[in-house]
């Protein structure tokens, strides 16, 4: 389960990561509560609900799960393999992301135009390269694709994924901006 939620971590942030990346200005897009869908390997193949396995675990570890991701930002309650996230204006703030995360990624930005973004990342832990872009349709919807090639325990391996964001509302609710997030994700 650890590593099935530093995946949708992972994912989630990739998002954020790769709407705001060493940016100069913020994202042309809406701060407020966002139910992001990630799809992987380009196949439609949705990440898997985690609701479903929040169910199969003793009550006391899911209420922690629950609690640590809406703390950070996340509320994986949204079912079919939805998360929704609060980006408040400091979530997209220009200096709030920088591509770095604790001093272990670099982000390079290729091209950032009106309406698309492009970046390249290269983390030290985990070991990852990834390209991405992200197309802003319009202030309440953006998609993110992203390549990431990574070394887990000496086997590389590269994921495509593709995250689809739609913009609810401007009223986040009890989900916690990730503005506020004061330490970093887990390890």
């Amino acid at each position: 389960m650890r590593t099935t939620s530093r995946s949708l971590l992972a994912a989630g942030f990739t998002a954020i990561l790769a709407s705001t990346a060493h940016a100069q200005t913020a994202p042309p897009i809406k701060p407020g509560l966002w139910e992001i869908q990630v799809e992987r390997d380009g196949s439609a193949q949705k990440m898997p609900d985690m609701s479903e396995h929040l169910k199969n675990m003793p009550p006391e570890q899911r209420k922690q799960i629950e609690a640590m991701m809406k703390e950070r930002g996340v509320d994986m309650s949204g079912g079919d393999g939805k998360i929704r996230m609060c980006m408040d204006k400091g979530s997209l703030d220009q200096g709030r992301w920088q591509g770095d995360q604790d001093g272990r990624c670099k982000t390079d930005v290729t091209h950032r135009g009106s309406t698309s973004w492009k970046w390249h990342s290269v983390c030290s832990e985990p070991k990852t390269e990834t390209d991405g872009e992200a197309t802003f349709t319009n202030p309440e919807s953006y998609v993110v694709k992203t390549s990431t090639t990574m070394t887990i325990r000496g086997e590389t391996k590269t994921v495509q994924r593709t995250i689809k964001s739609n913009w609810v509302g401007s009223d986040c609710g009890d989900v916690k901006p990730i503005s506020s997030m004061k330490r970093p994700l887990p390890r």
